[in-house]
Parts: structure tokens; C-alpha cells; sequence
């Protein structure tokens, strides 16, 4: 029979883990340190070129025109669906927002709350939101082809809002 030596105590594994992760945590802290006074750019770009990664492409560049913020609205008369006020001019202004090809037009309508401010055949606020949102989206459809339809949760005014999302940067094809 072979006798084999009794083994040595030994430490426990994870111990060995933790000490890794610290030694790679000063890492990290000596490597920001080392950089605090050199270009950022050019430092994120020598580092994904180390790491093998390719050029970012997908942030912003400065040739981009900034993304319009803005918003108009259409108002109603008292449970009536149909805009009041000019509508040229509504159309005029999304034609002009969805110009640029990274929005998207967000009609909300609402109500204000009153016994008064509901839908005549139904009676239901809800539907008469939902319809002078599909009203202004009807009016300003040939100008802006990416649209959505909400309605707003809480009585406000009555009005159907008109606002910008940002719905990313197109997909370029090669």
C-alpha cells in the first residue's frame, strides 16, 4: 500500500479571487490617475483600437443639426372634435418637425374634466379625447408621416397636443 503525504492546509479559493479583483481594481484606479490630463477622445479611441473594437460611429457628430424640441396644439370647443383655430398653421408646423428623419409626431388628446366636455353619442370623455386626437392626426398626416395616437390619462384641457419623440437614427444602408 502507498501511503500518500497528508496535504497542507491551504487557503480558501475565493481568497485568491478577491486578491485578482482588488490588484485589477488598483489597476483601473493607477490607469485614471496615469490619463486626468490627457485628451478623452483621443484616450477612448486608443483604448478601443487596443481592445480591437472599431471606430464609433453611432454618437453624435457635430455635422448632425440638433434635433428640433418643440410642441403645438389644437383646441376644441366643448365636446366637439373638430379644431378650432387655424389649421394651416398646425400642418405647417409638422411639416417642418418631421423634416428631420430622427422624430416621430405624438398626437395626445385630452378633455377638460366637465360634465360638458364628453362625447354626444356615448357620453364618454375617453372617446371624445381619442377622437380629437384622431382628428389633428388626420390634419397633419400628409405632412408627417410618422405619427402615433395617445390619450392623455388625467382631465386637463381641451386640447389634442402635438409633440416630438425621438425615434433614433435612421438605418443606413450601404
Amino acid at each position: 500500500m502507498i501511503a500518500f503525504p497528508e496535504p497542507r492546509p491551504t487557503r480558501p479559493i475565493w481568497l485568491v479571487t478577491l486578491a485578482d479583483l482588488a490588484l485589477l481594481l488598483v489597476g483601473c484606479f493607477a490607469l485614471i490617475e496615469a490619463t486626468r490630463h490627457q485628451d478623452r477622445a483621443a484616450l477612448v479611441a486608443g483604448l478601443r483600437q487596443g481592445f480591437g473594437g472599431a471606430p464609433d460611429t453611432t454618437r453624435f457628430r457635430p455635422q448632425d443639426p440638433p434635433m428640433p424640441l418643440a410642441a403645438a396644439m389644437a383646441t376644441f370647443a366643448p365636446g366637439s372634435a373638430r379644431p378650432d383655430g387655424a389649421s394651416g398653421d398646425l400642418r405647417a408646423w409638422a411639416r417642418t418637425a418631421a423634416a428631420d428623419p430622427r422624430v416621430v409626431l405624438t398626437v395626445t388628446g385630452s378633455v377638460d374634466g366637465s360634465a360638458a366636455d364628453v362625447d354626444p353619442s356615448t357620453g364618454s370623455a375617453a372617446v371624445l379625447a381619442a377622437d380629437r386626437a384622431r382628428a389633428v392626426a388626420a390634419l397633419i398626416a400628409p405632412a408627417a408621416p410618422r405619427l402615433s395616437i395617445a390619450v392623455a390619462d388625467a382631465p386637463g384641457r381641451r386640447t389634442a397636443m402635438v409633440t416630438l419623440a425621438f425615434a433614433g437614427e435612421p438605418v443606413r444602408r450601404p
